[in-house]
């Protein structure tokens, strides 16, 4: 059973922020630490802090000899079973650092001299130079390492979703970064017969993690080799027929060994290539699952979309159904947007509470129009206002999303509403808040939403939204 539908949510993963993650096992899916350092938001900022604080403190003790407190802070990443991410294919165990592991690991930590010389810089270098660390072992350590901030994240989106939350549960070993140690509290959390649950975005989620051992040595430090050992003519260098020099990887591997000891210490005498590597993976960034590889994982199809449509065209306007109506809106902008947008929020209050947008995203685009838009224009936060009416709308409604906007939340918006007899005009009006510098509002109806639908559904989930370009272009650009 999944989390939705133990807690009725009647929403398939692609209408939720957050992994749909079964009750009593695993998902075969990893939080990747790369991905989370390249979150946009303040709040990936925070959750990439935790990671770093954590790991320099671990390193710090290792260096100056504090073995017993490097072992205790390894030894608390063993509890992650309520994330319910991993390998396991029967009651979730988790595999962190921790029991067992942290004596291993903090052995290997020790004794590798990329400990000791600086080289180890974050804890995802430990994937290509520690034994016996994993992707599951490297995803279960993340995972309680920003237990605190998931458990906020958790705590958020059931308020957003309206799941029960159960009060004054042990929340399990906290990351104090401010205190460099661990400590306990007791939470709000939801609670199932199978135990805590705490929730994870999707958007930081994948198949495997980015650094690979295998693939860095292979392709990264054996080429590195090569021409050394061509350079220096080595009794390893065969001479080709054509009169080329050449050392096959295999030869080197046979050597110098094929393991993360040797992946290490080849390392350690060229540094500059795990540099290189780091910098390779910074500028060519995984992408978020899609849909359907989240669809894949679970085992279920990808949702029609089109449905909500009928559901919004047989929606009546009117302030009796608003609520409904800014529903199916966001389900329907939550689906077609990721992983553009991401984290919703209903009815975000701004300005001390004054003032309230009715939902929220956090713009974390990498590629499509979101991601164009934030490279041009300041929009961390893109605002949505739903206007259910029956009426036109006109500048009262213009005016009241631009003054949602600021430098720190940013100048974009969508309004959208049911119906306009004159859109002309009201891209005028748009055009009028532009030239007035409050911002850019992109104003859509029913059938502009329809066609965005449909854009997406027949460009395969493509995040270019041309569509939503020309909307955009008709304001800016007129």
């Amino acid at each position: 059973m999944r989390f939705s539908e133990y807690f009725g949510l009647y929403r398939s993963q692609a209408y939720l922020d957050f992994v749909d993650v079964p009750l009593d096992t695993d998902l075969s899916v990893f939080v990747e630490p790369v991905a989370i350092k390249q979150l946009q938001s303040s709040w990936g900022n925070e959750l990439a802090s935790l990671l770093q604080t954590f790991f320099d403190k671990v390193l710090s003790c290792i260096r100056s000899g504090n073995n017993d407190e490097a072992r205790r802070l390894l030894a608390s990443l063993n509890e992650s079973n309520e994330f319910h991410l991993g390998y396991s294919s029967g009651k979730s165990m988790g595999h962190g650092f921790g029991e067992g592991s942290a004596e291993s690991v903090w052995t290997a930590l020790t004794q590798s001299k990329a400990s000791v010389t600086g080289l180890l810089r974050d804890l995802e270098d430990t994937a290509l130079l520690i034994p016996g660390v994993g992707s599951d072992m490297i995803s279960d350590a993340v995972c309680n390492i920003l237990r605190g901030a998931f458990i906020k994240y958790t705590q958020d989106m059931c308020s957003y979703y309206g799941v029960t939350l159960t009060p004054n549960v042990a929340s399990g070993p906290i990351w104090n970064p401010q205190k460099g140690g661990w400590e306990q509290a007791y939470v709000a959390l939801p609670v199932t017969e199978f135990g805590k649950v705490i929730l994870v975005p999707k958007i930081v989620v994948r198949h495997r993690l980015v650094y690979d051992s295998a693939q860095y040595y292979r392709h990264y430090i054996l080429p590195h080799m090569q021409d050394e050992h061509i350079r220096m003519r080595s009794p390893l260098v065969d001479v080709l027929k054509d009169g080329r020099l050449n050392v096959t990887k295999k030869k080197l591997m046979e050597k110098y060994g094929k393991d993360k000891l040797a992946v290490a210490q080849q390392t350690v005498a060229r540094p500059h290539v795990l540099d290189e590597y780091r910098e390779q993976k910074a500028n060519s960034p995984s992408s978020p699952l899609s849909q359907e590889q989240l669809a894949e994982v679970e085992g279920r199809d990808v949702p029609d979309i089109k449905p909500l449509i009928a559901s919004l065209k047989s929606l009546p306007p009117g302030n009796q159904h608003a609520h409904e109506y800014e529903g199916l809106i966001e389900k329907i902008f939550t689906a077609i947007f990721y992983p553009s947008l991401c984290n919703p929020r209903k009815q975000h209050k701004t300005h001390g509470g004054r003032k309230i947008v009715d939902i929220t995203y956090s713009n974390e685009a990498k590629a499509g129009f979101f991601s164009w838009l934030s490279r041009h224009y300041t929009c961390p936060m893109i605002f949505v206002e739903c206007k259910n009416y029956g009426k036109e709308i006109g500048n009262p409604e213009i005016d009241q999303i631009s003054g949602r906007f600021s430098p720190s939340r940013g100048w974009v918006g969508i309004l959208v509403c049911r119906s306009l007899k004159d859109k002309k005009r009201m891209v005028q009006r748009c055009i009028d808040t532009v030239n007035d510098q409050r911002g850019y509002v992109i104003v859509l109806d029913d059938g502009d939403v329809e066609e965005i639908v449909e854009e997406y559904a027949s460009n395969e989930g493509s995040q270019d939204h041309t569509g939503l370009r020309k909307k955009w272009e008709e304001i800016v650009f007129s």
